[in-house]
Parts: structure tokens; sequence; C-alpha cells
């Protein structure tokens, strides 16, 4: 079996925030606050608990094809009661657990707090990012 090292990335910088990469939304620090965060990582509950952790200002997850009652995207949700912007990129564009890969993928669902900052669904999520986080 070859090596196989989870990700943590800075790859962007767009305004004053740093764009992060993470496969894993475990990997999810508090010095990470404020902070753009793309993770390979499904939306469920269980990773909005790590993204709640550090009040990042968007994270986007992969919908793992939003599964029954919407399993793949409730973390959207519980982060938008912690005033975190989030969003899921999907899983038609990304694979799961491959944090690059939901950097350059399509968002497939957002948060109200995502949808006021201005992301839209069936845009590459770079494009939002940099739309809205570049001036």
């Amino acid at each position: 079996m070859a090596d196989f090292d989870m990700l943590r990335e800075i790859v962007a910088t767009i305004g004053k925030k740093d764009v992060i990469v993470l496969d894993t939304i475990a990997h999810v620090r508090p010095e990470d606050e404020g902070q753009i965060v793309m993770t390979g990582s499904h939306g469920g509950i269980s990773s909005g608990e790590y993204a709640g952790r550090a009040p990042l200002a968007v994270v986007f997850f992969n919908d793992a094809g939003i599964g029954k009652d919407e399993a793949g995207i409730a973390a959207l949700s519980y982060l938008s009661g912690l005033g975190i912007a989030a969003g899921a990129v999907s899983h038609e564009s990304a694979k799961i657990g491959r944090g690059l890969e939901t950097w350059a993928g399509t968002i497939s669902a957002l948060n109200p707090l995502a949808e006021a900052a201005g992301f839209a669904r069936g845009e590459a999520v770079q494009t939002g990012v940099r739309r809205i986080y570049g001036g």
C-alpha cells in the first residue's frame, strides 16, 4: 500500500485571508480562526462539530451525495447556528477526502450565512471565494 499523507496546506491568500486546504476537517486548528477552509470531509454533523471548534470565515465540505435526510450536508445548518458560513461542493465535482478537489469543486449547497455572503449554487467555489474575499 502506498504512503498516504493527509494534506494541510495554505494554497492561496485572497484579500487578507488564507485559503487552507485540509483533506480532513479533523485537522482544523484554533489558529485557523477567521480563515477560509476547504476540506475533503463530508458535510455531516460530525464534521460540523470539528469545524465549529474555530470561528472560521467560511468552510466548504464535500456533499457526499447529500444522502438520506440530507445527512451529507447536515453540518451546514449546525454551523449556521454558530455563526459560521458554510457550504458544500458536489461529489460529482470533487473526490471525498481530497481538500484540493473541494477547492476546485462546484458549489451544491449553502447555509444562509454563506448565501448572505454572496456565494451561489452552481458556481466554482474558487470563483466565489475570489469575488467575495478578493477585495
